[in-house]
This record gives structure tokens, sequence and C-alpha cells, in this order.
């Protein structure tokens, strides 16, 4: 049997070796292009428990440490009403993967049931970024970063067109209009979606989908 710490650097390697082209370049890239991090930057990177925003842990855990950019970071999960085998699975593949999860408590899937019961998801996605923001601007943080990847930007753009009628897709970096100080960036902006389910399936990860 592997022994948890082995696990844990076997899969912090694999993004640098193995997943070089796939993930770690494209993630640098994105930082360099769209200029997503600035010395003295704090960093709210927010985990939901699934591989998107667990495997944008890492990659800021592994900048962190071997990157030449001062900044810091914080990792924060909100609990939106998990349920408790939910609530488990993100707590053990946050300790299984090294990472330092600052996780609070809201009543957003509560609160978007009674908002809107027949269609709670745009209203629960709105409520939880709300809270995040809220809980960076608590911890000191000027940027929160979220874990969507490049296919998302596409699968986004193209509904606009779509269903829209509008070009109107994911901004790499967006500064908050509700909170003072605050920008959302998406450091994952050109890693593809099947790159990091290779990576999850190659370190046998199993991860949190939507709740």
């Amino acid at each position: 049997m592997i022994d948890k710490n082995d696990r844990q650097a076997w899969a912090e390697r694999s993004i640098i070796t193995k997943f070089r082209k796939g993930i770690w370049a494209p993630f640098l890239e994105a930082l360099r292009i769209y200029r997503l991090l600035a010395p003295g930057d704090r960093v709210a990177v927010c985990v939901s428990g699934g591989k998107d925003s667990m495997l944008l842990a890492k990659l800021v855990q592994e900048l962190e440490r071997h990157g030449s950019r001062n900044f810091t970071a914080e990792y924060i999960c909100m609990d939106p009403g998990y349920n408790a085998e939910n609530l488990e699975r993100i707590k053990y593949n946050a300790g299984l993967l090294g990472i330092p999860l600052n996780i609070f408590r809201s009543d957003v899937f509560e609160a978007a049931e009674m908002v809107n019961a027949d269609s709670p998801c745009y209203m629960c996605a709105r409520m939880r970024r709300g809270c995040l923001y809220a809980r960076a601007k608590e911890l000191g943080c000027n940027k929160i970063a979220l874990g969507h990847h490049r296919s998302d930007v596409i699968e986004t753009t193209l509904m606009g067109m779509f269903y829209g009628g509008q070009v109107q897709g994911m901004m790499p970096r967006i500064k908050s209009s509700n909170f003072e100080g605050i920008e959302l960036i998406r450091p994952m902006y050109c890693v593809a979606e099947e790159d990091i389910e290779r990576w999850r399936d190659y370190n046998g990860l199993h991860f949190s989908a939507c709740a």
C-alpha cells in the first residue's frame, strides 16, 4: 500500500513532470499573458472539492514553493450545506494532497432552494460567489482564484452565442463591482479539461462532483 505522504509527493511531482506540457506550462502561460499575479498579492484559492479546484490548489502550492513570484495564498472551502459524505470526501482529499483548507459554513443550498426551488443552480452559483468574496476580504486577500479551465471558457462562450445571441464568455480576470479591492482570476484559463482528467486518473484520485 502506498504511503499517504508518497501519494502526495507523487501527485505533486506529476504536475511538473508527466503533465508539464498539458498542465504546468499552460498554467504558467495564463499567469504571464493575463498578468494574474503580482508581487504582494494575497490570493484566496477557492476549493469546492471537485477535480478542477483541487488541481488549482496544487498548482498554486507548487508555484509558492518553486516560483519566483512573491505572493501568499489562503485555501478556502465553503460548505454550503454538503451532506456528511461529500464533506468528508473533500476533507479526505485535502489531507491526502496536503492542502491546508480553511472550511467555513454557509446556508447557500437552503437559501437557493427557497428563492428558486425549480432552478436553484443559477442562484446557488451567484450566492456562493458572494460568500467567497466576503470570506476572502475577511482574510485580507485582494484576489480570489477559481478553477475554471479552457473547456469552461469555450462552453460558456458558445452558450452565450447560441442562447443569448451575444459573444460573452469568461474573462481571465475581473474586478469585483460589489467587493472593493477584490479581483477574480482564473489561473487554469489555458488548461484543457481532458488533461485535468488525465492527472486525476493517473494519480488514482476520486473527487466530488456538484453536490
